[in-house]
């Protein structure tokens, strides 16, 4: 049996984070095809983690700049180690590399924090973004990362495209693996609430991330007033773990706007709710709300930020408008119009079926896993840049985190 290392930055929490929910995919893949699967993290768990014991996953609890991780490593002596994003890659790929040298290393970057991160810089500065916006430090640092790697994983086309044409990063280190979804019938539109029984808008997601609270914000200086004015008796539902007082403090029952924080079921939540509102205005990767949205039958109104690479080229399923005027229109047109939300309704699952095949992909993985690891050597010796980076992070960050090791023993 082939064994799987993973190195969370933190527990998953699927039901939270779009991460979260890619992450228990990528487990339940690995595990479904003969993986022994370890998931290593040295974070807290909270109480909105996933319990990964219910898919027979051992978990094991690490310490960061702690060479016991080194004999910990090498004890499980994995074929195939995965870091959850670059930030623990940093912390923790040379240590496998110097203890587990034929262990494949891949990285999957969720998304690419440095296009999130200059998307906002722009934002903030009401800046059209630029090619030095891009070329940040957290840019360097993420790249490193991914030439370290034997293969990075990369959730959005427009970030495959990004790292190509403007990184110029060679295509054999990237593979494009979405959201992996099973196939949905169009008869589960008959078992889901019909456009009658539904009814208010909802907004959905974790406000610890950025793009989340910028877009709640919007939606209520901005967005909202101009709907609510067209349809009083309608409400918001915001949604979304760890909810903070800021956000409490938004709530206006009189206007309808109301703040709901954590969602026990986004399952209900959604098929109860007749339109999903996202007004992203910077981000990356994929929009697991949006994902949920077309499972469960929600038609939605979003920007081209929030539909990036997301559909294709297939009609949305509902509308996608930057202008706020245009935004706040559109979300009244679907929310009245059972004709257009029903043919919304059957775009979104167009979409899935054609966008996010399980099947498809996960396949295309397997063997670009077993390509890799027969062909180490080769790949290896072809991606110079990464083993010249590898050396250089293995001589710095080993030391500086032996320097911390010591310096804590200290203490």
């Amino acid at each position: 049996m082939k064994k799987l290392l993973i190195i969370g930055f933190v527990w998953p929490e699927p039901n939270s984070t779009a991460a979260g929910f890619r992450m228990i995919q990528l487990v339940d893949l690995f595990k479904k095809n003969g993986f022994a699967v370890t998931f290593a993290c040295a974070a807290s768990k909270t109480k909105k983690s996933f319990d990964l014991r219910k898919l027979n996953i051992e978990t094991i609890d690490i310490l960061l700049n702690d060479s016991g991780f080194n004999s910990l490593v090498k004890e499980i002596n994995p074929d195939v180690v995965l870091f959850d994003r670059f930030l623990t890659e940093e912390q923790f790929g040379w240590r496998i590399a110097e203890s587990c040298p034929d262990a494949i290393r891949f990285l999957d970057t969720e998304d690419l924090h440095f296009l999130r991160h200059a998307r906002q810089v722009a934002y903030q500065n009401n800046e059209i973004i630029t090619s030095n916006h891009l070329k940040n430090d957290l840019a360097k640092r993420e790249i490193a990362s991914i030439y370290r790697c034997d293969l990075t994983l990369i959730i959005s086309k427009y970030e495959m495209k990004l790292l190509k044409k403007t990184f110029k990063i060679d295509k054999s280190l990237l593979f494009y693996l979405p959201f992996l979804l099973n196939k949905i019938n169009l008869e589960t539109i008959h078992i889901s609430p019909a456009f009658e029984d539904r009814q208010h808008f909802i907004s959905i997601g974790n406000f610890k991330h950025e793009p989340n609270w910028n877009s709640v914000q919007y939606l209520k200086e901005i967005i909202w007033p101009l709907i609510h004015e067209k349809l009083p008796e309608a409400q918001l539902h915001v949604y979304g773990a760890y909810t903070t007082e800021k956000a409490l403090q938004l709530q206006n029952k009189k206007e309808g706007f109301i703040i709901k924080g954590w969602a026990e079921s986004a399952k209900e939540v959604f098929m109860n709710a007749k339109v999903c509102l996202a007004p992203l205005q910077f981000g990356a990767g994929l929009k697991g709300k949006l994902i949920d949205a077309m499972l469960y039958g929600t038609p939605s109104v979003t920007t081209k930020i929030g539909a990036e690479a997301m559909h294709d080229k297939l009609p949305w399923n509902g509308f996608i408008a930057d202008n706020p005027n245009e935004f706040a229109l559109k979300s009244v047109e679907l929310y009245i119009n059972k004709n257009l939300w029903k043919k919304s309704q059957k775009n979104g699952i167009k979409i899935i079926n054609t966008c996010y095949s399980k099947e498809k992909y996960e396949q295309k993985l397997l063997n670009k896993i077993e390509y890799t690891q027969i062909n180490c050597v080769e790949l290896r010796l072809k991606n110079f840049t990464g083993s010249m980076l590898l050396h250089h992070t293995i001589q710095s960050t080993k030391y500086m985190s032996k320097w911390i090791e010591e310096k804590n023993k200290l203490e």
